[in-house]
């Protein structure tokens, strides 16, 4: 089958390692993945392929074990994964923002413990950064953390994990009052604490607990948890970079690579939802000929087919210009607003295609609608994108004078 969303301007490396992945994409992911998904089972055979390929390691660089690739490699990747099912690009997304935080803002102490085992999967990654009480407001987090000599202690409830359960390693952003004086702006006096946990439910380790996964509408498989912690005591060489009130810029810096991930999802969603619109109208036929063959039907698959493009071109800047050492917000911003939307309407699109039969649990396209929405919210929501980006315009725009 011909495909969209091509990529110019790869290496030779870049090719070999999206080949590998899409193969594995086909035959291991797309078979199995809707009936997993009904029954919101943890794909850990994936799992295991994707840590054979090597791809829990595949942005940590080669000194740690890693094999040392671009954001744009990694983000052309989990277009190809989420194309399968994008429960199972979500597994390693966390893991990769954890990864990236460590390699920019870890002490050495820090990369030379967890890195090398972040390479091998062996330590699973997750990022904790909303509660229930707030959304995309950061500065209202209350969940605190207190220093008691070499130690700190936290408490608070945090929502909206993925892998809460199955990960190893979680950066937890806090409060910490510790060196901010009162009066301190609230982003300046926040900490990101690693904390190292056993897999699994219940009390994880003294004053941790995970409770049982969220159940969802939709992106199952991959599990969802709150996180409460009630005395739980982290010591001070576990405060990401050793240097409190760092936080919210160290956690900031791992949302723009994941809004770079959330629009590769988009991206390999909306890829998917064409391919099963476009094959089902040409096997679906009315009034004597495949309805794909209807002028309706036509326009529908290339504005379908135009969004995909768009979409990830979008994508491909956005992370071309953060692999660059500049700054992406906006450019990751408008990718993952772009993106989601998009693919939000690539998926209705097939799933009207389908008529009728698009409801049924039978195909896979009832499965995308469900998923798709998802990726309206996750990483801000298009609201939150849109301030971003217009602000970012006008510092880019400011009149003279």
């Amino acid at each position: 089958m011909a495909r969209l969303a091509q990529t110019a301007g790869l290496t030779d490396v870049q090719q070999e390692i999206l080949k590998t992945v899409r193969e594995f994409v086909d035959k291991e992911i797309i078979p199995v993945a809707t009936e997993l998904e009904h029954r919101d089972e943890y794909p850990q055979q994936i799992v295991d392929g994707l840590k054979e390929l090597g791809l829990f390691g595949l942005m940590i660089p080669e000194e740690y074990g890693g094999l040392g690739e671009s954001l744009l490699t990694y983000a052309l990747c989990v277009e190809e994964i989420a194309r399968g099912w994008m429960s199972v690009s979500g597994i390693i997304n966390t893991h990769f923002i954890v990864a990236y935080m460590l390699k920019q803002h870890g002490t050495q102490e820090q990369k030379d413990h967890f890195l090398p085992r972040m390479a091998l999967g062996e330590v699973r990654g997750a990022f904790s950064m909303s509660e229930p009480g707030l959304g995309s407001d950061v500065s209202a987090i209350t969940s605190k953390a207190v220093k008691e000599g070499d130690e700190y202690v936290l408490n608070g409830q945090k929502m909206w994990l993925t892998n809460g359960g199955s990960s190893t390693l979680v950066a937890v952003l806090c409060r910490s009052d510790e060196g901010h004086p009162e009066g301190t702006a609230p982003h300046k006096s926040m900490t990101t604490f690693l904390v190292e946990k056993e897999p699994g439910f219940g009390e994880v380790r003294p004053g941790l607990t995970i409770p049982g996964k969220i159940d969802k509408m939709g992106y199952k498989g991959v599990d969802t948890t709150e996180l409460i912690m009630d005395g739980l005591r982290i010591p001070a060489n576990r405060v990401l970079g050793g240097v409190t009130g760092r936080g919210f810029y160290q956690m900031m810096d791992g949302v723009e690579v994941g809004r770079v991930n959330v629009a590769a999802r988009g991206c390999g969603v909306a890829q998917r939802a064409f391919e099963l619109g476009v094959s089902y109208a040409q096997q679906r036929h009315t009034f004597g000929k495949p309805i794909a063959q209807h002028q309706a039907i036509q326009f529908k698959l290339a504005e379908m087919a135009t969004k995909v493009e768009a979409a990830h071109a979008m994508m491909v800047n956005a992370a071309r210009k953060k692999d660059s050492g500049e700054r992406n917000d906006l450019e990751a911003g408008m990718a993952k607003y772009l993106a989601s939307e998009y693919c939000k309407e690539v998926v209705e699109d097939a799933f009207r295609i389908h008529g009728g039969y698009g409801f049924s649990k039978e195909y896979e396209i009832e499965r995308l609608y469900r998923e798709a929405p998802m990726l309206l919210i996750g990483e801000g929501t298009a609201e939150i994108q849109k301030m971003i980006i217009g602000r970012r315009l006008l510092e880019e725009y400011r009149l003279q004078g």
